[in-house]
C-alpha cells in the first residue's frame, strides 16, 4: 500500500496500480532523475572487507595453527546453525527497512539538515511536522546543488540566506511513502518511476516509521536470507 502525503496531510492512498495511473509528476514535487544518491556510499561494506582481509593473512601466519582453529571454528559454526531456526526469503518492506528513521523537523534550517545528514551518513531523510507526520523529504543532493554552493562569482552572504531558508522551502513535497506489508518490488516499482533515492515507510496516521532505500534493496539482493525476486 502507498499514500502521498504534503504540506496539507495525505493527498492519496492505494494500490501500486493506482499510484501509477496518477504519474510520478503528480506524486513529487521535485524530481530530479539520477540526483538522489541513497544512503552514503560508506556503508560499512568496505570496512567489512577490510577485516576479512586482515582476518585472512593473520590466519596464514602459522599453516598448521590456523587450519586446527579454522576446523575448530567450522565445528562450532555446524553446531550452532543446527539449532537456529529455518531462514525466509524477504519479501516485504518490513524486512529490509532501516526502523527508526532519521527525520527532519519541517522548520529546520538547511544548515541544521546538513548537520544532520552528515553526522548520520545519510544521502536522504523524510522531513515531518511538529505532529510526526510525513510532509516531504529532503536529499543531500538538493544542498549540494551548484547553483546554491558557495563560489567565486557567488556573495558569501546569498550562500548564508540560502542555508538560513527552512527545509519545509526546498523539501521535495508531496512526497510518495510506503506501508511496511508492501512487497518489496512493489517498492523497487516507484522509486524506478520517481527516480527517488528511497521512501519513507509510514504508520496508518502517516507518521515515519522506518525508511527503506535503493540501498536496502540492493543489501537484500547480496545477502543471506534473499531476497525473493520470482514468487
Amino acid at each position: 500500500m502507498f499514500s502521498v502525503y504534503g504540506k496539507a496531510g495525505r493527498l492519496f492512498r492505494g494500490s501500486l496500480e493506482e499510484l501509477r495511473k496518477i504519474g510520478p509528476k503528480s506524486v513529487v514535487g521535485r524530481v530530479e532523475p539520477g540526483a538522489g544518491v541513497g544512503r552514503d556510499g560508506t556503508d560499512g561494506l568496505v570496512f567489512r572487507m577490510a577485516e576479512v582481509a586482515q582476518a585472512a593473512g593473520s590466519w596464514m601466519v602459522n599453516d598448521h595453527a590456523s587450519d586446527h582453529a579454522h576446523r575448530e571454528a567450522m565445528a562450532a559454526y555446524a553446531q550452532t546453525a543446527q539449532s537456529q531456526p529455518p531462514r525466509h526469503p524477504l519479501t516485504l518492506v518490513r524486512d529490509i527497512m532501516n526502523p527508526g528513521a532519521i527525520t527532519l523537523d519541517d522548520d529546520a534550517t538547511l544548515a541544521q539538515a546538513w548537520e544532520t545528514l552528515a553526522s548520520h551518513r545519510l544521502g536522504q531523510a523524510p522531513v515531518v511536522d511538529p505532529s510526526g507526520m510525513l510532509v516531504g523529504l529532503l536529499t543531500r543532493a538538493d544542498l549540494m546543488r551548484l547553483d546554491n554552493m558557495p563560489g567565486p562569482s557567488r556573495h558569501a552572504q546569498a550562500s548564508q540566506a540560502w542555508l538560513a531558508q527552512a527545509v519545509s522551502d526546498v523539501m521535495w513535497t508531496p512526497v510518495p511513502s510506503v506501508s511496511p506489508d508492501t512487497d518489496i518490488r512493489r517498492l523497487a516499482r516507484v522509486l524506478l518511476d520517481t527516480g527517488l533515492p528511497g521512501l519513507p515507510v509510514v504508520d496508518e496516521q502517516g507518521r515515519v516509521m522506518a525508511f527503506a532505500s535503493r540501498t536496502d534493496i540492493l543489501r537484500a539482493v547480496v545477502a543471506d536470507p534473499p531476497l525473493d525476486l520470482w514468487s
